[in-house]
């Protein structure tokens, strides 16, 4: 029996396990783990934007995305405030029926470049936003690359943030890196998550 699906707290335990249990789906499964383990990251980036936007939808949010246009809002876009997918709470109308300005519920960044420091610049947008749920993925061939990533984000984005700041962040902080996987099961070898404790300032892997 496979076990089962790594738990964050709060609406980040509840997006994690929605996302886990749409990595589980066969058709939305298959081209990921393709392009994993081939670090065809391009692929990677489109199916995993797609099952990320699909989680939020599971959790009765609605998302937008490149491919997926949002016309929740007043004005609307495929992309915000430029990230990769922002998702909103279903309810977005006034009690008149029209359409409404309001906050983000989670921030994600699918970054798929090799340099750590894009990855960084990816956690260092999603800190400036006040949402509940931040999250960062990013893909590196193998497990030992994934730890020294954290280890940079941890010294070099919020090592920066001065403690005050720092420990007054709103929500979660999840860093979800994909790799190849090293032959076990999809999804399970397939990613590991570090999230933030904003009181220490470190990424402890869940």
């Amino acid at each position: 029996m496979n076990p089962s699906a790594p738990e964050c707290p709060d609406v980040g335990e509840q997006w994690w396990n929605a996302f886990w249990n749409r990595l589980q789906q066969p058709a939305e499964a298959a081209p990921l783990k393709a392009a994993a383990i081939g670090v065809d990251l391009k692929a990677w980036t489109s199916n995993l934007t797609a099952i990320v936007v699909q989680s939020c939808h599971d959790k009765g949010w609605q998302a937008a995305a490149k491919g997926f246009p949002l016309s929740l809002l007043p004005q609307s876009g495929q992309e915000y405030l430029g990230i990769d997918v922002l998702a909103f709470g279903s309810s977005g109308s006034t009690s008149d029926g029209q359409k409404s300005w309001r906050l983000p519920i989670a921030a994600f960044e699918l970054e798929n470049s090799r340099g750590d420091d894009r990855v960084a610049y990816s956690l260092w947008k999603v800190l400036c936003l006040r949402v509940p749920l931040r999250v960062v993925f990013a893909y590196r061939v193998s497990w030992e690359e994934a730890r020294k990533l954290i280890g940079l984000l941890t010294q070099n984005v919020v090592g920066a943030l001065p403690m005050q700041e720092r420990a007054a962040l709103p929500g979660d902080t999840i860093v979800v890196v994909g790799s190849r996987g090293e032959g076990a099961t999809f999804p399970w070898g397939y990613f590991k998550q570090w999230k933030l404790e904003s009181n220490t300032g470190r990424f402890e892997k869940v």
